[in-house]
């Protein structure tokens, strides 16, 4: 009679791969699958049934800012809650590797967003890896290395383009970081440290991809008005380094652009006739990154998330803080600053209709360390189960849970993960189809998400029955691999 560590019985397992439903058992022994189908004849340590819940591949968070989340806080509870057990790092050119502080201080925004210059210690992508492995966190982690790091790193200040000299220091940080086992490469071609590089400088330092391989992930130089240039710099680079492309987060933001998704989505359905193309998207209208007043004129509401000076106005909506400071809006946001915001500034009907492209992956995009954090830091995943599959109809379930894995797992290179399938690694999410749903909002963004039963991270049980084990089985996964 065949023994494993854990069985899960009568399940209804979505594998991954967008193929239908069945009902049937998996077998755990170790970090692995081992077995799949009728196991009746079988026993396990842990015998249990979960019949009228899907097991489903733990969920793989596409575009995450947990770089720091990671270490600071490796119960990782915002993530865990929701069903995730990998996270994919270092997006938008935001990386805490690699560092030179003496170059390099204060740091400057948006890294910021990862934390202050006694978080970025690594002087190299190998020590930053070495630190994920040595506290392992409750799920595993793909890393990429940014490019906004890089520069504020190398060059002596961020408002000019790079040397050549320049260019090649980068050019060898990004080789060493994928060398250490970085996935890949991301830009943030709209942020501050980042805006002067020029098309030549992005397709210098995506070479190294050519020569070692990984993913070119961006995001990309503009999302409003000239977001169609924007996405054939995308384009460009990502074929200069022979890189699968993720355009991050994609979206149109400002009034002025709500429903060109129609126009965007139909360029990236012909570029990914040419090129391998990719997207991810978090399920809400209104996103967040550093305050900013270019951003504050395209939004309709801004909410602060956080603020140095004036902390007590997290959460809080910028007309609101005006008022009682009792200044102009544009006045406001140098008061706040350093500071992060929400922006309502999407048309539903895009997110909707970018949700549903087929190239479409989710991310949450979420920011751990704002005090008043956007609600996609704890409901992305339930928030597409729920309201956009199971109230909205957008899409299968089985479609649903291929956006959150096995699309994932393929297009970032995660061998072993996104699927379920005897040999792949026990990452497993099991939750009540009929109930799993968001319960963040904007008044209380950090409220656990309902519905997620189980979560397994490589063989080992990390959530239960609406809260952690203190289990810390995460991995690094590294490009190599």
């Amino acid at each position: 009679m065949d023994h494993y560590d854990i069985i899960l019985r009568n399940g209804t397992v979505i594998d991954g791969s967008g193929a239908p439903r069945v009902t049937e058992d998996v077998a755990i022994q170790g970090a692995c699958i081992a077995a799949m189908g009728d196991l009746g004849g079988a026993r396990a340590t842990l015998d249990m049934d979960v019949g009228g819940r899907v097991v489903a591949p733990g969920f793989i968070d596409a575009h995450t800012h947990d770089d720091r989340y990671l270490l600071s806080a490796p119960g990782m509870p915002a993530k865990l809650s929701q069903g995730v057990t990998t996270v994919i790092t270092g997006n938008c050119g935001l990386s805490l590797a690699p560092w030179i502080p003496a170059r390099s201080q204060p740091v400057p925004p948006p890294l910021d967003l990862l934390g202050g210059p006694d978080d970025f210690v690594y002087s190299d992508f190998h020590g930053y890896l070495a630190a994920l492995e040595a506290t392992p966190a409750a799920l595993n982690a793909a890393c990429l290395v940014g490019h906004s790091t890089l520069r504020a790193a190398t060059l002596d200040t961020l408002a000019r383009a790079a040397t050549d000299r320049e260019i090649g220091l980068m050019q060898d940080g990004v080789r060493q970081a994928l060398a250490s086992g970085a996935i890949g490469f991301s830009t943030g071609l709209n942020y501050p440290p980042a805006v002067c590089a020029g098309r030549d400088e992005l397709q210098a330092l995506v070479q190294p991809l050519r020569e070692l391989g990984g993913i070119y992930a961006s995001h990309i130089r503009d999302e409003g008005e000239h977001v169609i240039p924007a996405l054939d710099e995308a384009c460009a680079v990502g074929a200069a380094g022979c890189a699968p492309l993720v355009v991050s987060h994609h979206k149109l933001s400002g009034r002025r652009n709500h429903g060109r998704s129609v126009e965007t989505l139909r360029y990236l359905a012909q570029a990914a006739r040419r090129q391998l193309v990719a997207l991810d998207c978090y399920p809400y209208n209104a996103g967040s990154s550093m305050l900013r007043m270019s951003n504050v004129q395209r939004a309709s509401r801004v909410l602060i998330t956080r603020s140095a000076p004036h902390p007590e106005f997290a959460g809080q909506d910028l007309d609101r803080i005006a008022q009682q400071l009792g200044v102009s809006i544009e006045q406001a946001v140098d008061a706040l600053q350093p500071a992060g915001a929400i922006y309502f500034m999407m048309d539903e009907r895009d997110v909707q209709r970018i949700l549903a492209f087929p190239h479409t992956m989710i991310g949450s995009d979420g920011l751990p360390h704002d005090v008043a954090p956007h609600p996609r830091l704890w409901g992305a995943f339930p928030r597409v189960l729920g309201h956009y599959c199971r109230e909205l109809g957008l899409f299968s379930l089985e479609t649903a849970v291929y956006k959150m894995t096995g699309l994932t797992a393929q297009t970032f290179g995660l061998p072993g993960r996104g699927l379920l399938a005897p040999g792949m690694h026990a990452d497993i999410t099991v939750f009540d189809p009929d109930h799993v749903a968001d319960r963040a909002d904007w008044l209380a963004p950090t409220r656990p998400s309902a519905g997620i039963d189980l979560v397994i991270v490589n063989g080992i049980l990390a959530w239960r029955d609406g809260g952690a084990t203190g289990a810390r089985a995460g991995r690094v996964i590294r490009r190599a691999e």
